[in-house]
């Protein structure tokens, strides 16, 4: 993945940003961005498979 950042602005249902906000705090993810990154990357490849 590149290092190439581009801000995004999205809405979510709020239970799914309690959820992801937990796992940050639990350190499964280091920030929001990190979950939404991996969530997306990870769709992505099931896709393209």
């Amino acid at each position: 993945m590149s290092d190439n950042k581009v801000k995004v602005t999205a809405s979510m249902d709020a239970e799914l940003v309690e959820w992801i906000d937990k796992e940050v705090e639990s350190r499964r993810f280091a920030s929001r961005t990190h979950a939404l990154e991996f969530a997306t990357s990870r769709l992505k490849n099931e896709i393209e498979k």
